[in-house]
């Protein structure tokens, strides 16, 4: 069985004020980017990685991250498209044709634990796609003109993170679909749900968050620290 990674990291980072790529942003005195690698390079259940950067970051993300680090797992580094759809389907297509099954997992989430990756893995060989996710903490209401309209029932919700995992063959006629009819979605498994197949949910963990604003990277170096004890 082999069993690919797909990194979007081509994110602007627009919510975090910096003229730098968000992945290259630092954590704790290294790269976001890096710490989200060094989990996928470590963990044995995937083989390889393929990188999806912006374009102007290609040559970038050689030099600052790629060579200092001594990936063995990153095989291939392509260029992203105007949309994180956009370029998880760049990686879908420069991952090996005989990949069994495709992680796809966001590049700005350093805190994911192996133990995840590897229950993904293990889930979708019997479900073909899964997603890790959340119970919300607090109230969940929906909104209407300003106000409050309705309270939904937060025992049926779930935030959804990455990884998200699938069988490669069903994820890459999702995105293929999709963009024959112009269809795009918040995350990958909303491709494969608009097929009509199931999607299982793997809870994951709070800690395991995505790095969007100036206080997600506060939140994260302090979860660094307390693993590091």
């Amino acid at each position: 069985m082999i069993v690919s990674a797909i990194i979007p990291a081509a994110g602007r980072g627009l919510r975090m004020k910096s003229e730098e790529s968000k992945p290259f942003l630092t954590l704790c005195g290294r790269p976001i980017l890096a710490w989200t690698l060094d989990i996928f390079e470590r963990c044995q259940a995937v083989d390889d990685i393929v990188l999806v950067v912006s374009e102007e970051m290609l040559g970038p993300c050689r030099r600052k991250i790629l060579e200092p680090s001594g990936y063995t797992k990153v095989r291939r580094v392509v260029a992203g498209g105007n949309h994180r759809q956009d370029s998880v389907y760049q990686g879908l297509m420069a991952v090996p044709d005989m990949c069994d099954i495709v992680v796809v997992h966001d590049g700005a989430r350093p805190l994911v634990h192996d133990d995840t990756i590897r229950s993904s893995i293990r889930l979708c060989l019997e479900h073909q796609a899964v997603i890790t996710a959340t119970p919300p903490k607090e109230t969940i209401k929906q909104g209407e003109h300003g106000f409050a309209a309705i309270t939904l029932d937060r025992s049926k919700l779930w935030s959804v993170q990455t990884p998200q995992t699938f069988s490669f063959g069903l994820l890459r006629k999702a995105h293929e679909s999709a963009r024959q009819d112009g269809f795009v979605g918040t995350d990958d498994a909303s491709l494969v749900e608009r097929l009509g197949e199931k999607v299982k949910i793997l809870e994951g963990s709070y800690d395991n968050i995505k790095i969007t604003t100036v206080e997600d990277v506060y939140v994260a170096e302090k979860i660094l620290e307390q693993r590091r004890r």
